[in-house]
Parts: C-alpha cells; structure tokens; sequence
C-alpha cells in the first residue's frame, strides 16, 4: 500500500475503479433500468446498478487496499432472496462483467457489505457513493460515481465519474462522460470516461474554477429535486446577489464538477429542514451554510455541518453573506 504524500497510487486505483463501475452503471441504463428497480426503505429509487458499482470499486479496494476500511451506501440484507435470486444473479453477472477475475455470489455480497465501516477521525478509510442521483440516473439525466480517501478526517483523494456530463474532446468533439479527479494540493483534473476503451480522451486537463467577480453576472448551480435544496431560499439569495440568470438545475455530484471546471459560479444545497444532514458520500471555496470547514471525521454524516456552499474565493464573502441573511429569517 502506498503511503506516499503523492496519493498516486490510490489515484489511480480510484479513478480505475470508478471507471468500472461507471461503465457499468451506463450498461445497465440502456439495458435494465426500467425493468430491475428495487424500492428502499425509504422508497428511493434504486437500481441493481448501485449494488453492482458498489461490488466492483469494493472489491478493487479490497485487492489494492486491504487493510483500509470503506464507507459504502448498500449492504446485502435481503438481497439474496430479492425477485427469487434473479436481482443478485443479474447483479454478479455485471459485475463480473468489468472485473479481471470473476467473483462468485458469495463473494458479490461480502464485497457490498465491506462497506459497513461507521467511519470516524482518525485512520484512513474511503467513502463510496455507488450511484449518487438515482432520480437522475432513472429519468436519463445526471448521475455520479462518486469515490473519496479520507485521512485523519480530512479528504486526501477524490474521483467522481459522470457518464452523462458532456466532455469537449481533445479533438474539439463534445461527447458525454466526464471524470474529475482531483488531490490535496495538487489541483483538480478532468477526462473523458472513456466507457468505449479508446484512449484519445484520456489526456487530463488542469480545470478551475470561474473567475467571475461580480456577483450579477454569476450562474447559479443547483439540485433538480427540490427535497435536496430549499428552492426558494436559493431564490431568494439569488435576489440579494442581483443574478437574474436562470439557475443550471442538475442531479448528483456532478454540480460540484461543473464549479470545478467554470460551467457554473455558485452552488447551494441548503437545508430544507432542521433534521436534516447529508451524508459524507457527498482553487474553489467550499463550507457548510455557516462557514464551517465541512467535518468529515464524525462517521457516516456530516452531522456538524448544515448546508453547503461552493463558489470562487471572489464570491465567497458576498454569498455567505447572503445564504446567512436568508436562512436566519
């Protein structure tokens, strides 16, 4: 295991895992999404795409890594009997499918439930979001992978693939898949995700943030599903801050890649009630709706944290006073 200060080898068994579990994810779009979706407790939609992807990047972890612990969403209670065993069977054959060596079903479902760590301040454990914007991921819009290493409680690497996130090839084409990746103190990059296996799109590319100063001339960045973020404080903050140009509304964690890159200037996701708290598997300034450095050393949540803002650091000042004007009425 590499314990160097470079990260560059959990970089790229990152990025590597992330791309098969994003290839699998598409794979199951165009094939399955409409005919597998299993319902979770809380009736959010999800597909047998999330437990795949949490297979595979688990089970790459697992190799590469094995003494780290992993954060995951999914866990296997009651999957070996869902649909009569069909679930799972299609579930080992996708993920089989980007795997070198195949695993038998047995070893498909401890894969999934390796990520039952509670998580915590000190150590190093990864933290997996399989499909981050199941919604989006069902209606064919935006959806991520997301994949972090986490240090101490504080972020060391972090991969996050958008199968549907448009991408301008090194060609001058623009086609859909993105990967960001990105390393403490070592900036933020963006590929294509490449599903196809050509290498053309691979090349990385240093991105950064926006450099808009003026807030009237900002874009804002926010949730599709109005239960994520408090529309109407967003618009309300958005009165203050004199924007008068609509909101770019996309699913998933993709909205941090496209601050990251420039797309768009501001992103919020304010609490839409006092319950509620996210979950870590969640050049630019990012904080909670209070100014709080985002704590990711509590375990499973960010439950020292309320909200989020990101934003160049020309805008910060102005947005958090703005988010702080709203929110305390």
């Amino acid at each position: 295991m590499s314990e160097s200060k470079s990260f560059e080898m959990e970089r790229a068994i990152a990025i590597r895992a992330v791309r098969a579990a994003s290839k699998v994810c598409t794979k199951v779009f165009k094939n399955l999404a409409n005919s597998q979706t299993i319902i979770k407790d809380d009736k959010s939609p999800v597909t047998v795409a999330d437990f795949s992807s949490q297979a595979i990047i688990n089970s790459i972890l697992a190799k590469e890594f094995p003494s780290d612990s992993i954060v995951g969403e999914e866990d296997s209670e009651g999957l070996e009997q869902e649909n009569g065993g069909k679930t799972l069977e299609t579930i080992v054959q996708l993920t089989n499918s980007v795997l070198e060596k195949p695993l038998s079903p047995s070893e498909v479902l401890q894969s999934i439930d390796r990520g039952r760590y509670s998580g915590g301040p000190t150590g190093r454990h990864w933290t997996l979001d399989p499909i981050d914007g199941t919604k989006g991921f069902l209606r064919g819009g935006q959806f991520a992978v997301c994949l972090a290493l986490i240090e101490n409680g504080k972020v060391k690497v972090g991969v996050i693939g958008c199968p549907n996130l448009p991408y301008t090839s090194s060609s001058g084409l623009e086609k859909l898949g993105c990967l960001f990746v990105a390393v403490e103190g070592q900036g933020a990059y963006q590929q294509g995700l490449d599903l196809e296996e050509r290498n053309e799109d691979r090349k990385e590319v240093k991105i950064s943030v926006g450099n808009c100063k003026n807030s009237s001339d900002a874009m804002f960045c926010e949730s599709v599903e109005s239960g994520h973020s408090a529309h109407d404080v967003s618009e309300k903050i958005a009165s203050l801050l004199n924007i008068t140009k609509p909101p770019v509304r996309m699913d998933s964690q993709c909205k941090y890649g496209a601050i990251a890159r420039g797309q768009a200037d501001i992103y919020l996701r304010l609490p839409t009630s006092k319950s509620y708290v996210e979950k870590i598997w969640a050049g630019g300034i990012v904080t909670d709706a209070y100014g709080k450095k985002l704590d990711f050393s509590i375990g499973r949540t960010l439950s020292n944290n309320k909200g989020v803002i990101a934003t160049n650091k020309f805008l910060y000042s102005e947005v958090l006073d703005s988010v702080l004007k709203s929110i305390s009425k």
